[in-house]
């Protein structure tokens, strides 16, 4: 070590170290450490903000060089935090994750007055209605700073929205002193968040600004639609085994309706539905008397589309059985066949 370093270490007041040993201290202590810029909050603001903070983060402020000391000492990545330090600034430290912070931070910002010399955070507009004060010279301030003022029905009404001042424009005097009357607070104070560093990761705040809610439907949709190929593509997972189980189930159902197995799961379907066709048939009879008397009367039960379209497709069915057996040459070794084609089928 150089005799000019040891003169410098020598020369570093107690309070300093001390100082920089609690900072050193408190960036261990968290997960995430950010630096936020603290220009231009009033100290009773700033105040309501740390004990709104309590319990989730804690704002630490100190001179600049000493949170240039306590980041380098530390390492570890913190260092790069070191390139924000600039202005007023303090660290803010939290066990939380820097969407998490970062969405706090936005939260706890409130309105607050603008002050003449300050440029314009946005466009700052005297919003039309009625301004609640007297007919007097007031009128003539907001027509000269670029109001639509009148006075009518008895006091100072602004007529339409009027941008006094565009973003990026300094605020003048009269400007200043109009909002101030009208109570009008353009600018939001607040913790502005310059970086966050967390698990070796350095994050900017157009990272972190997100939308949460729709990132959670994105993320939902793409499960659905990664949960429907498995289902569809025959991929067995954990979370669709389930699924497919059931549509298979369903699938076996449908076949053995069809089919008109006789399995005890499907009995019930197949009365109801031979049920179905019998008042149907019942339904169709003009004459009663040759019903059985349970059947007399009885309504024909009301059509499923799918029944719909069966009956629709059955005329182009007959057609074309009858045009087929209208084509079939009449000779005897074609009858022989297909008794012998039905005897295979019914097992004779």
């Amino acid at each position: 070590m150089s005799a000019e370093s040891e003169r410098t270490t020598e020369t570093i007041p107690e309070w300093k170290k001390e100082e920089v040993a609690e900072l050193t201290e408190f960036l261990r202590s968290y997960d995430s450490v950010g630096v936020v810029n603290v220009a231009g909050i009033p100290s009773r603001q700033l105040q309501d903000m740390r004990r709104d903070l309590h319990g989730s983060a804690e704002l630490r402020m100190s001179r600049n060089t000493l949170l240039s000391r306590a980041l380098d000492e530390v390492d570890d990545g913190l260092e790069q935090l070191t390139e924000f330090l600039s202005g007023q600034v303090g660290l803010v430290g939290t066990n939380d994750n820097p969407f998490g912070l970062y969405k706090e931070l936005e939260a706890s910002k409130t309105p607050a007055p603008i002050n003449a010399g300050e440029v314009a955070p946005n466009d700052i507009v005297v919003p039309e209605g009625d301004t609640g004060i007297d007919p007097g010279p007031f009128v003539g301030e907001l027509q000269q700073i670029g109001a639509d003022a009148r006075i009518q029905e008895g006091s100072i009404q602004v007529l339409s929205d009027s941008v006094v001042t565009d973003e990026r424009d300094v605020v003048s005097d009269d400007v200043a002193n109009v909002l101030g009357e009208l109570g009008i607070e353009p600018k939001e104070v607040g913790l502005d968040l310059r970086s966050v560093y967390s698990e070796g990761v350095l994050f900017d705040p157009e990272d972190l600004a997100i939308d949460v809610d729709e990132y959670r439907a994105d993320i939902q949709s793409a499960a659905a639609s990664a949960r429907n190929l498995s289902i569809n593509a025959d991929y067995p997972t954990a979370a669709t085994v389930p699924d497919m189980l059931r549509k298979a189930s369903g699938e076996a159902k449908s076949v053995g309706l069809e089919a008109a197995i006789e399995s005890p799961d499907l009995m019930d379907d197949l009365v109801s539905t031979a049920d179905a066709q019998v008042r149907a048939l019942a339904a169709n009879i003009d004459d009663e008397d040759a019903l059985p008397e349970e059947l007399r009367g009885v309504e024909a039960p009301a059509e499923s589309a799918e029944s719909a379209e069966e009956t629709e497709e059955e005329p182009e069915a007959d057609e074309t059985e009858d045009e087929a057996e209208s084509e079939e040459p009449e000779d005897e070794g074609d009858e022989d066949g297909g008794a012998e084609g039905l005897g295979n089928m019914f097992g004779d």
